[in-house]
């Protein structure tokens, strides 16, 4: 009887088993496989090529690789960054976005004429858009002025002329630009399918309560974007903490006013120096993992 069971029981589960399998190792091997590989590197003292290939003897350090990394004034100087950073791409893409979507959620003539413009710059490399925007933000001031600033000369606002990126302390808030740019339009999407998912009954229900506008917004339309919002900035925020081709594109890994944990894996990687390159992606990997995890957790129970 009970042999009878396990090979119903076989017959029911088994299939999908076998047919999840193929992903189930790829996942295990190629993605958590390689984070404990990268993990148990970071905690080894291989900072040469010769140590990394088993030339030279290496041994267990612990955490010590972090935290030397963490009272290194260069990293922390790049964390700075990466936190201007972040916080300017986060507000800057919500609040255009928010608008953009604002403005298109009332029916408008041209309105899928706008709509292709904003999501335009979305379809576009980082790479390709950071060429053209690296010419914008040079530096040249003055006779040597380009970019926006020469275009600041030509209007009359001269006063607005600066470093841009090679401001020490906020040259990173430069590059912001461009990816502001470029993902506003994706944020404007999200909140114009969210506008457009409120109900039209709600709304007349409202405006025949005595609701004005303002108050159909900020008390009815404006909540039932709080999933929308949430998701953004899940989504924006992560591609922040982990943005390296639009800043190699903009300036390059040897900048240091517009270095960020990215960069300094890729030196540490390219001059051979494994475990501190590992440790930066391991750090990398728990700032996303802290953004991310609570949104799936919270996901998760909505749906339930």
């Amino acid at each position: 009887m009970s042999q009878r069971r396990r090979g119903i029981k076989w017959r029911t589960i088994g299939p999908p088993l076998l047919l999840i399998a193929p992903s189930l190792f790829l996942v295990g091997v190629f993605i958590y496989g390689l984070i404990i590989a990268n993990t148990y590197t970071s905690m080894r003292d291989a900072h040469t090529v010769a140590q990394y290939q088993g030339v030279k003897e290496t041994s267990f350090v612990g955490f010590s690789n972090y935290v030397e990394l963490f009272g290194d004034a260069d990293f922390q100087h790049s964390l700075t960054n990466l936190l201007l950073f972040s916080v300017a791409f986060l507000v800057g893409t919500l609040v255009l976005g928010f608008i953009w979507a604002w403005l298109l959620e009332r029916p408008i003539r041209g309105e899928g004429f706008f709509r292709s413009v904003f999501l335009f710059p979305m379809a576009v490399s980082f790479i390709a858009s950071g060429v053209v925007w690296k010419w914008l933000l040079n530096s040249g001031t003055g006779d040597q002025a380009k970019g926006l600033n020469r275009l600041f000369q030509m209007v009359g606002l001269g006063f607005l002329e600066n470093s841009w990126t090679a401001n020490i302390t906020y040259g990173v808030l430069a590059v912001a630009l461009p990816a502001i740019w470029q993902l506003s339009g994706y944020v404007m999407a999200l909140f114009l399918a969210g506008f457009r998912g409120v109900s039209n009954d709600l709304r007349e229900a409202a405006r025949v309560d005595g609701a004005s506008e303002w108050q159909l917004y900020r008390h009815i339309i404006f909540p039932q974007l709080s999933a929308v919002a949430l998701s953004a900035v899940i989504i924006i925020g992560h591609m922040a903490m982990k943005s390296f081709d639009l800043i190699m594109a903009v300036t390059d890994q040897r900048t240091y006013s517009t270095k960020v944990p990215a960069i300094d894996m890729y030196n540490y990687m390219t001059s051979g120096d494994y475990s501190n390159a590992a440790a930066v992606g391991t750090i990398l990997l728990v700032i996303v993992a802290v953004l991310v995890v609570p949104y799936l957790i919270h996901d998760a129970k909505q749906r339930q």
